[in-house]
């Protein structure tokens, strides 16, 4: 892959460029909530997982860019496999997916055959084809409450969504051990002197983040129901427990509100910056869209196993019938 050194792009009207690469390739943007402001205002759409998804199998697009995560331009690449998916930086990986090596979670399942296994969006494609059913945290509550009560459940990797779920359904999931370093990083004690000093101010808080942080919060759900809360919410000021970016679109549609980050341990929100998010640039972008690369390509019998459950995942999501108890007799997938 030859890429240009970094002088050569000096001088260059970025955004002008990035505009007229999207429109000669016929290409998409997509981006996280959790990208920089100048990539969020730069992207065709800006959600999260399910969103993101959902975009990337509607769109009709020759050329997907889609700043986020590798995982997530997997996924695009998974519900589009005729189009070209590129990654401004392949180096943007996910904690989550670090945490679930395939092999190991192919173990892990059979071990429990009698399980039906959920596996959060934030996974490799070879750890969802291992799957029955994809989630999201904005899709996940909806989809257990419409499995077998009889049925146990193994959720992976996050043990702080998973934990979350089982309150709200309870249900009892047999837990994977990851955990997300982004939520992770906030502080209960920072977190306290933070409401202290804001009583009025109600949190809004990801279901990532460890209990200790949930139990504080008026509010826990997805990205986008935390972006939802915060502009529907009659208070002037709010506590925002997740990856501080989203509060560029809060900004933006609220801006006579006040949105405070939950802090780290240091008392600052900056320490909960998702390194790997931070991997994309505008400049990266612009090379992607140029050259075509980083891309992403997923094997297509890899594929084919890693769409079933995110087909279910999107099917039960919209509200469409499917199975939801398949049989787990398909041969173990192996490698990334």
């Amino acid at each position: 892959m030859n890429i240009a050194p970094a002088q050569d792009l000096r001088g260059l009207d970025l955004r002008a460029e990035i505009d007229r690469l999207r429109r000669e390739r016929n290409a998409v943007i997509l981006a996280h909530y959790y990208q920089t402001p100048e990539l969020q205002d730069l992207a065709d759409f800006v959600g999260d997982s399910l969103e993101l998804s959902r975009k990337a199998a509607e769109t009709d697009a020759d050329v997907i860019a889609f700043c986020g995560v590798r995982f997530m331009a997997e996924v695009a690449k998974i519900l589009s496999p005729q189009k070209i998916v590129v990654l401004p930086d392949m180096d943007a990986g996910c904690s989550l997916e670090d945490s679930c090596p395939p092999e190991e979670f192919a173990a892990f399942r059979a071990a429990h055959p009698d399980h039906i296994s959920l596996t959060y969006i934030n996974c490799s494609a070879a750890v969802k084809a291992h799957s029955d059913i994809i989630v999201t945290s904005s899709s996940a509550e909806k989809i257990i409450n419409a499995l077998p009560k009889d049925r146990p459940i193994l959720f992976a990797p996050d043990r702080h969504l998973g934990a979350w779920l089982a309150r709200k359904t309870g249900r009892e999931m047999l837990l994977w051990e990851g955990t997300c370093i982004v939520h992770e990083a906030f502080s209960e004690t920072e977190l306290l002197k933070l409401k202290a000093l804001h009583p009025e101010a109600p949190v809004a808080a990801h279901p990532e983040c460890p209990a200790h942080i949930l139990d504080h919060a008026d509010m826990v759900g997805s990205t986008s129901a935390i972006l939802k809360f915060a502009l529907e919410s009659p208070a002037e000021t709010i506590i925002v427990a997740t990856e501080p970016h989203i509060i560029h679109q809060m900004e933006k549609a609220a801006p006579h509100k006040r949105f405070i980050g939950a802090p780290g341990a240091d008392g600052r929100c900056s320490c909960n910056m998702c390194p790997y998010m931070a991997l994309n640039t505008l400049e990266k972008l612009y090379l992607a869209l140029r050259d075509l690369e980083p891309r992403i390509e997923v094997p297509e019998d890899l594929r084919l196993r890693a769409l079933l459950p995110l087909n279910r995942m999107l099917a039960i999501a919209s509200g469409a019938a499917t199975d939801l108890t398949p049989a787990q007799t398909d041969p173990p997938v192996t490698g990334d």
